[in-house]
């Protein structure tokens, strides 16, 4: 054992030694004088001094600025770089990046120190042989390449796996045509383009018949629809992706299909109900392409979503996301659950009396009939246009017909809602029928979704904590899509600050506030409930 771990540590050491041989001599000069064994990289831009960078510190290499020979220096010991900006040395696991200016000129590199380091997967080790597939998430420099390129050992050593890697930017097996010793017996398939990667990741499965294919960063939907495909072929995945956390992912609309992609539905009266939410919800679309989410915290803590599709159900209702916590701490690694909080169920909204269920049934009073019909056909709504005001749920009526004693009678005794309209034209009547349907025109669908989640949140806490909740600025239209929602649960709510920064605050029950009709919000942008 003794003997392994010096071979070990003897070849880290040539790997660094190679790196820090590409250096101009008074950048060896100084790293030789510093210990190496925590060295992260070394930035060398055009005009500034040079950098070597540590977990806890930036030590300056030189008091001279890095000029044009210095640049060119290391770029001729290492391979040119690549459409991707990235170059390596041979069989090392070292990066050197560049950047160029408007001309495409080398200006600054950063060369990345690359480790083989045995023991980092002890956190996963039980996940790895289950043949599931798993993802891995975590910022940038917290070990993910490292745990992706030991995972690929241990499977092709360990439990003799077919394994390919597809390695788009050679960080995995590293730079030149053999793969470096890190990743064991698994095969590697290298990617000519980053933007090729997806079409190398379908190639791998259809040309080379891997048990287990390993991919470090997808990025794109192509990618993603890639993995899919190959997770319904019975290939193993086991992958890293961008993001921090399964929330972040969740609400990534390219990358959100890799937990199964995320869709708005719409729920009956009596299923809304039934779940104790609003009508209209965000759900799963589909099975996810991983079975199990692994967050990298830091590199001896994770926290683990053994079952993803539960997981992201939890957090898309509103729950704690929940996982285990596991955390490697003198050589063992410690398990514990954590602790969910389960959110009070929000009440269902209070059926209004005397309602029937079907079509919402419109009356309009001092409005043009064929106007009206032509809107609900355009924005696809379910209503009906009725010829009496007593048997309508929702009156459109103009500002100044609003008090006639025939609808002033209506609405006495009952919950027929009005709108006031200031002319007798479609877009007066679009707006009022927007508002009344929720109906959100010119806003992002995602900005739609979130803005939905963050009012039914923002219910739950003010419902269960007693606490006032202010939510994030929004535009007018989401604005009052929120504010419908709030007072759909007999709760108050206010809009504060100016534009861009005006938001919604939602007041726990029983509090009195000023409701964002008397602020004026909606004065010039939609029509005035009565």
């Amino acid at each position: 054992m003794t003997t392994k771990k010096t071979s070990r540590a003897a070849a880290a050491n040539d790997d660094l030694r190679l790196l820090i041989e590409t250096l101009p001599e008074t950048l060896r000069e100084a790293l030789g004088k510093m210990p190496t064994e925590e060295l992260l990289e070394i930035v060398t831009d055009l005009g500034r001094l040079p950098e070597a960078r540590l977990p806890e510190r930036v030590v300056t290499l030189s008091d001279r600025p890095i000029g044009r020979a210095e640049i060119d220096y290391i770029l001729a010991r290492v391979s040119p770089p690549t459409e991707d900006n990235r170059a390596g040395i041979e069989r090392t696991l070292h990066r050197i990046s560049a950047i160029r200016n408007r001309h495409g000129q080398v200006v600054g590199l950063t060369l990345r120190v690359g480790r083989a380091i045995s023991g980092t997967i002890e956190t996963l080790r039980d996940l790895i042989p289950t043949g599931l597939n798993l993802l891995i998430l975590g910022r940038p420099g917290v070990g993910k390449t490292t745990k992706l390129r030991e995972v690929a050992r241990v499977l092709a050593d360990d439990f003799g796996k077919r394994v390919m890697v597809v390695d788009t930017s050679n960080e995995i097996g590293g730079d030149g045509d053999i793969p470096h010793p890190g990743i064991g017996g698994s095969r590697r398939m290298q990617v000519s383009r980053p933007d090729r990667q997806h079409a190398v990741m379908i190639e791998a499965v259809e040309n080379h018949m891997p048990e287990v294919i390993i991919i470090d960063e997808i990025g794109t939907e192509q990618e993603a629809a890639a993995a899919r495909t190959i997770a319904e072929r019975g290939v193993q995945l086991v992958a890293t992706a961008h993001g921090n956390t399964l929330e972040n992912l969740i609400l990534n609309p390219t990358l959100s299909d890799l937990v199964g992609g995320i869709h708005t539905v719409t729920l009956g009266d009596e299923e809304a109900r039934r779940r104790g939410t609003q009508k209209t919800v965000n759900e799963r679309r589909a099975p996810p392409t991983f079975d199990i989410v692994v967050e990298m915290v830091d590199r001896d803590e994770v926290l683990v979503h053994r079952n993803t599709a539960e997981a992201v159900d939890r957090v898309l209702s509103g729950k704690d996301v929940g996982g285990e916590r596991r955390t490697v701490r003198n050589g063992e690694v410690e398990v514990r659950a954590e602790k969910v909080r389960e959110p009070a169920p929000l009440p269902p909204p209070t059926p209004e009396p005397g309602r029937r269920q079907g079509p919402v049934r419109i009356y309009p009073h001092a409005i043009s009939r064929d106007l009206l019909e032509r809107v609900v056909r355009e924005q696809q709504v379910d209503a009906r246009i009725v010829d009496k005001p007593e048997v309508a749920d929702l009156i459109l009526a103009l500002r100044a017909r609003t008090n006639d004693p025939r609808i002033r009678r209506v609405v006495e005794g009952s919950e027929t809602t009005v709108y006031a309209l200031k002319r007798n034209s479609s877009a007066e009547i679009r707006r009022a029928v927007r508002n009344a349907f929720f109906v959100v025109h010119g806003v992002d669908e995602d900005q739609v979704r979130e803005a939905v989640h963050e009012a039914e949140h923002a219910i739950q806490r003010a419902i269960s904590e007693g606490v006032a909740i202010p939510l994030s600025p929004r535009p007018p239209g989401l604005r009052r899509l929120q504010h419908r929602l709030v007072s759909r649960y007999h709760l108050d709510a206010s809009s504060m600050g100016s534009e861009p920064a005006r938001h919604l605050i939602v007041f726990p029950p029983g509090t009195l506030a000023r409701t964002a009709w008397e602020e004026g919000e909606g004065e010039g942008e939609e029509a005035e409930p009565h």
